[in-house]
């Protein structure tokens, strides 16, 4: 038997299929278990349970459903983390007339690039959509 008898796609496609079945179906108390003691707001001075019973099954059952709703991007995750690139914060929207959100173009750099130069990048890539 070849001493590796696997691709590096290889791993990559197990590590994308392990990474969406973390996030599918996510159980419902342990989504609360997870919100036990943490802040609202980083830093904020108000933790979930700091909210009556109420609010915080309220809060729980939303954010149980924006799990359950969000986007199956594990394959991008899995290989931006591989080629070593970091996502971040920024992100360029692109809308129609009634200003709904059509297209959302988001970034991942390397971690050596300086924040002049990604968003000079950014800057550029909406320079070029708005040509279109």
């Amino acid at each position: 038997m070849a001493e590796k008898p696997y691709t590096d796609e290889d791993l990559r496609a197990e590590a994308t299929r392990q990474h969406a079945a973390l996030t599918k179906d996510p159980d419902f108390m342990g989504v609360g278990e997870q919100m036990e003691g943490r802040d609202v707001v980083p830093d904020g001075g108000v933790a979930w349970n700091d909210f009556s019973d109420e609010t915080h099954e309220a809060a729980q059952r939303s954010i149980h459903g924006l799990i359950n709703g969000a986007a199956n991007v594990s394959k991008w995750a899995v290989n931006l983390g591989a080629d070593g690139l970091e996502p971040v914060g920024l992100n360029l929207n692109i809308t129609n007339s009634a200003g709904e959100d059509r297209v959302r173009l988001h970034f991942a750099f390397a971690p050596d690039m300086d924040k002049a130069t990604r968003n000079e990048v950014i800057d550029l890539v909406a320079d070029a959509v708005r040509r279109t």
